[in-house]
């Protein structure tokens, strides 16, 4: 299925909207259980943009980022992530961990704290996708990385073989008091399987 991002049409963008609302809710919600405390999400940006731009989004190849992988299986095949650079990846383990920390050095548990939130927030979007889409997705224990958005990118690039695929954007923003996190999840289906999306959403 030939995709192309300018004739997506208005309805396509609400449903992935919707997809991003949802999602975010149930993230907010397992975050807030998680932490004991209430969590605000903001309303999500959602984009459809090729692969080869989602560099330019994490801030540049060489934009020292935080990436956490999931592959896509079952019905959709390909992979997740969740992106963010390392002040949100500071204001985030600050948030879980209730505390405040200035330096941007990671240590294992704050790797182990970031891979757990990853996973709610990955779980929560591919299981508001599965039922909009009535198609089933699950995904694989979390991967991740500290390195530059060019070589974190790299990895869904070799697997795919090429740069030229599409990638679903869903920018989450969440706040506990003056705690701020703004953050990417990516998803980053095969080209069959962006087809499969697109038409379970009635897309053609």
């Amino acid at each position: 299925m030939a995709i192309n991002v300018d004739d997506l049409n208005t309805f396509m963008i609400d449903v992935l909207k919707e997809l991003g609302n949802i999602g975010s809710g149930n993230a907010a919600t397992a975050l807030a259980s998680m932490i004991s405390k209430k969590v605000d999400m903001g309303v999500p940006a959602v984009k459809i943009l090729e692969f080869k731009d989602v560099a330019e989004i994490l801030g540049g190849e060489e934009n020292l980022v935080v990436g956490i992988y999931f592959e896509l299986m079952e019905d959709i095949v390909g992979n997740m992530m969740f992106a963010l650079d390392l002040d949100s990846a500071i204001n985030l383990t600050n948030l879980l961990y209730g505390r405040q920390k200035d330096t941007k050095d990671l240590d294992e548990m704050d790797i182990s704290a970031l891979s757990e939130v990853g996973n709610i927030l990955a779980s929560s979007y591919v299981n508001s996708l599965s039922a909009l889409t009535g198609l089933k997705i699950f995904i694989s224990i979390p991967s991740i990385s500290v390195d530059m958005a060019g070589a974190i990118l790299s990895v869904p690039a070799i697997q795919f073989g090429h740069v030229s695929d599409h990638a679903l954007m869903i920018e989450t923003i969440f706040e506990e008091d003056a705690k701020k996190v703004v953050g990417n999840l990516f998803l980053l289906p095969d080209i069959n399987s962006f087809g499969k999306i697109l038409s379970a959403l009635g897309v053609q």
